[in-house]
């Protein structure tokens, strides 16, 4: 379980010869070996070929097959989990309990949506039955389901070298629905990277799955990625990152000659809003979480409170003083790149030059890679006339704003553009009484979260983890974690008039598989 810094294409590994780069630990602020090599047009266009290949022995593979495929990918990381996270806690700076648990999450996914591919309930299977004798005209038999696209290409996150890389909810969602998939390896952990990739290499040898059923391609820049989505036999695109890499994406795929998916999670502020009887009943209490909330793998998580909303009180006034005072004294802690270090860093210094934003804790760093908390406030008023103070910062950076009635506080409501989730803390006798509010965030963001914290995602199957633009780029109509997810990488197709024999098992009359379907407007698992 040693790293060679090459591309996982088929059953074989790329030829060196590429670019070349280095992985970096932040917590040492130093270069780690081995050397990666960027893949070649050469290799890439290998890599494709044999995911296209691939494709169709995927499309008719059975659930149950898929099933046993995810949870022997499943096994594998549950026993290597210990080195897995060395390395991880290695090239990111997070902590051993964070990646020992990040591992513990990706193989549970892919046990969860292993389980949804063999149950088939998620294909949306419908049946109408022929009724040759309807007059005036007769109505033929339809079958429809959903059946999936072909090869898809995922692109591995900063934040999360397990959970949203290369065996993550991305490709385990895709391999769920049956679809080769190709990596392109996130080049802040790509050690991690190529060890979870042989990992997912032997569970295809194992199986017996086609070679191109998964490839591992790494690429210091930008130009690997930018081919893989333009490139005409690639059927769709996952993506989790910042606004501008998704929105490149998104362009790219959407200039080729054949248009396809980009499901691209993007950047979330997250607002939080406090209610009066909230602070009146649990301020301590509130202090701590949301600083718990806020600090978390330093700030770096796309479900980050960026935006904490109050009406100001004395009581607000002291909630927000004592957390500032808890915030200031938080260590710093190493950031997962030295770019994530650096936007950072500017970004935070171009809003304390905004007009009518001020700093209200202000943490210190000495680690080169170090950040600590930098927590800004300002008035209502400045923030609705300041479209900019919605942009998000990633790291340990949030902005209270303040609202002077709750007539205000509703004009912040209405002005948020979309969010991945959407906080709301009230008292025991406010709740009831927030519809309006309820109402409006409930049109901003994939998640509403009452009384509770944004971060630390729980997977299942009712999770949404989506949002309206620039949350997600498909506006929140999918959702990235949760068995909704396999549904990304279909498509709809509808058979007429064809004899039992030819059909899909999952569309067949005696439902072989036991799958939940909609016969003639009622669903049942009955044979028809």
């Amino acid at each position: 379980m040693i790293p060679a810094g090459q591309s996982l294409i088929g059953f074989s590994t790329g030829a060196p010869g590429g670019a070349v780069f280095r992985a970096f630990d932040p917590a040492r602020a130093a270069d780690l070996e081995p050397v990666f090599h960027s893949v070649s047009v050469v290799e890439l266009e290998r890599a494709v070929q044999l995911a296209a290949t691939a494709a169709p022995a995927w499309a008719k593979l059975t659930g149950a097959a898929r099933n046993r495929f995810l949870r022997l990918i499943a096994d594998k990381l549950d026993r290597h989990a210990a080195v897995l996270a060395e390395k991880a806690v290695q090239e990111t700076g997070l902590p051993l309990a964070r990646c020992t648990g990040e591992v513990a999450r990706t193989s549970g996914q892919l046990r969860l949506y292993g389980e949804a591919a063999e149950r088939g309930d998620w294909l949306d299977a419908r049946i109408e039955t022929a009724q040759p004798d309807r007059k005036p005209l007769p109505k033929p038999d339809h079958r429809s389901m959903l059946r999936p696209l072909g090869p898809v290409v995922v692109f591995g996150s900063s934040n999360f070298p397990f959970a949203y890389s290369v065996a993550g909810g991305d490709t385990a969602s895709a391999f769920a629905a049956g679809c080769p998939v190709i990596v392109k390896a996130h080049p802040a952990h790509p050690g991690t990277g190529e060890l979870v990739g042989r990992l997912v290499v032997e569970a295809v040898k194992e199986c017996g799955l086609p070679e191109g059923s998964f490839a591992l391609l790494f690429d210091a820049g930008f130009e690997v990625g930018q081919a893989l989505v333009r490139h005409p036999l690639v059927k769709a695109v996952g993506f989790t990152g910042s606004l501008k890499g998704g929105r490149a994406l998104v362009d790219l795929a959407a200039a080729r000659p054949e248009p396809i998916p980009v499901y691209a999670e993007m950047g979330s502020i997250n607002p939080f809003f406090i209610l009066p009887g909230a602070l009146a009943e649990r301020a301590a209490a509130l202090v701590d979480g949301l600083h718990a909330s806020a600090t978390v793998g330093v700030g770096q998580f796309c479900t980050n409170p960026g935006l904490i909303v109050l009406q100001r009180s004395a009581a607000a006034e002291k909630f927000v003083k004592d957390l500032a005072a808890k915030l200031t004294a938080t260590p710093e802690a190493a950031m997962l790149t030295p770019g994530i270090r650096k936007a950072f860093v500017g970004n935070t210094a171009a809003r304390t030059q905004q007009p009518g934003v001020t700093v209200i804790a202000q943490g210190k760093t000495a680690m080169a890679c170090g950040a600590a908390p930098v927590w800004f406030e300002t008035e209502a008023r400045t923030f609705l006339g300041n479209p900019g103070l919605s942009s998000e910062i990633f790291g340990p950076s949030s902005l209270v704003v303040w609202c002077r009635d709750r007539a205000e506080l509703l004009d912040v409501a209405r002005q948020l553009e979309g969010s991945l989730t959407a906080t709301l803390h009230a008292g025991a006798s406010e709740a009831a009484e927030q519809g309006e509010l309820i109402d409006l965030l409930s049109a901003k963001a994939g998640r509403l979260i009452l009384n509770g914290y944004p971060t630390g995602l729980e997977v299942s199957q009712a999770i949404v983890h989506a949002g309206p633009y620039p949350a997600t780029s498909d506006g929140g109509r999918s959702t990235s974690v949760g068995t909704r997810a396999l549904v990304r990488w279909t498509r709809l197709i509808c058979y007429q008039g064809f004899p039992d024999a030819l059909l899909p098992p999952e569309l067949q009359n005696a439902n072989p598989l036991g799958a939940l379907r909609m016969v003639n407007g009622q669903f049942t698992r009955a044979a028809v």
